[in-house]
C-alpha cells in the first residue's frame, strides 16, 4: 500500500508535467511556424519592403512620364520634345537632313542617324 502511494505520488506529477509540456510545446511550435507565426510575419515584412521599393520606383517612373506628358500639352508645348518624339516614333526626317545608316550589329540590323545640313556646307 505504501508502495502504491509512493508510485502515485511520483507518477501523477510526472504525467501532468509531461502533458503540460507537450501542450506548451505544441503552442510554441505553432506560434513560431504557423500561418500567423513569427516566420510568416518575417516573410510578410520582406514582401512589404520589396513592394515598397517597387512602389517608389513606379512613382519615380510615373513622375517622369507626367513631366514628359506636361511638355506635350497645348498650353506649354515644347516643340523640340514633340519633334524628337515624332522622329523617333514615326521615323520622319526633314528635307534638308542627311540620313546615315550604320550597321550596329553583325546581324544586319541598322540604326539611322539624321543630322541637319546647313546652307552653304557641302553635302556628303
Amino acid at each position: 500500500m505504501v508502495v502504491r502511494k509512493r508510485r502515485r505520488a511520483v507518477l501523477i506529477p510526472l504525467v501532468l508535467y509531461a502533458i503540460s509540456s507537450a501542450v506548451v510545446g505544441y503552442f510554441v511550435f505553432h506560434a513560431h511556424h504557423g500561418a500567423r507565426g513569427l516566420e510568416a510575419k518575417r516573410e510578410l515584412k520582406r514582401e512589404m519592403f520589396a513592394l515598397n521599393d517597387e512602389l517608389a520606383t513606379l512613382k519615380a517612373e510615373r513622375a517622369s512620364w507626367e513631366k514628359r506628358a506636361s511638355m506635350l500639352r497645348s498650353d506649354t508645348i515644347d516643340y523640340d520634345v514633340l519633334d524628337g518624339q515624332v522622329r523617333q516614333t514615326l521615323g520622319f526626317v526633314h528635307k534638308n537632313e542627311v540620313v546615315i545608316l550604320l550597321n550596329a550589329d553583325g546581324d544586319g540590323a541598322s540604326k539611322s542617324f539624321a543630322s541637319p545640313v546647313t546652307r552653304g556646307s557641302p553635302s556628303p
